[in-house]
C-alpha cells in the first residue's frame, strides 16, 4: 500500500472509534459498499497500517482507577541492564506503557493499580529486579484527555 487516501482515512477514523462498527453501516457512514469497505481494512492490515483490533476497557470497574506516572534515572546505560529492565518491565501486567526518554529522564512508565499501596508494590517489585538511581511517581488526580485515536 503506497498512499493512504481520503476514503482510507476516513475508514481509519471510523474503526478507531468503535472497531466493532458493522461493515454495512461503516459503508453507510463512508459512502462505500460492504465488500468495498471490508477490501479496504483488509488491504490497511496487510500494508501494517491497522495494527491490532482491541477492547478498550473502563479501569475504573476492574478496580484499576489510579494512573501513575514514573519516572526514572539510572546511572547504568549498558546493553545488559535495558534488556534486564525490558523483561522486568514486561512482565510487571500494571505498566502499560515504557519510553525511553531525552532530556533529565531516563525513562517514563504508565501503569495502572488500585491505588497508593498497588502502587507501592509495583514499586518494591520493580525496584527488586532493576537498579535504579532515582524514582519518582506523578499520579493522575483526574483524565481531561485520553484517547488512543490518531489524528488523521
Amino acid at each position: 500500500m503506497n498512499t493512504i487516501d481520503d476514503i482510507d482515512r476516513r475508514i481509519l477514523r471510523e474503526l478507531q472509534r468503535d472497531s466493532a462498527t458493522p461493515l454495512e453501516e461503516l459503508g453507510t457512514r463512508i459512502g462505500l459498499s460492504r465488500n468495498a469497505c471490508w477490501r479496504r481494512i483488509k488491504a490497511l492490515e496487510a500494508a501494517g497500517v491497522i495494527d491490532r483490533r482491541v477492547a478498550l476497557l473502563n479501569p475504573g470497574t476492574l478496580d484499576l482507577g489510579l494512573m501513575v506516572y514514573i519516572q526514572l534515572r539510572t546511572s547504568a546505560h549498558e546493553p545488559g541492564w535495558l534488556e534486564k529492565f525490558s523483561r522486568a518491565t514486561n512482565a510487571m501486567p500494571e505498566i502499560m506503557g515504557v519510553y525511553r526518554m531525552t532530556g533529565d529522564l531516563d525513562y517514563l512508565i504508565r501503569a495502572r493499580v488500585p491505588d497508593m499501596a498497588g502502587y507501592d508494590r509495583l514499586y518494591q517489585r520493580l525496584i527488586a529486579r532493576v537498579p535504579l538511581s532515582d524514582v519518582s511517581a506523578s499520579f493522575v488526580m483526574e483524565e481531561i484527555k485520553d484517547t488512543h485515536e490518531l489524528p488523521l
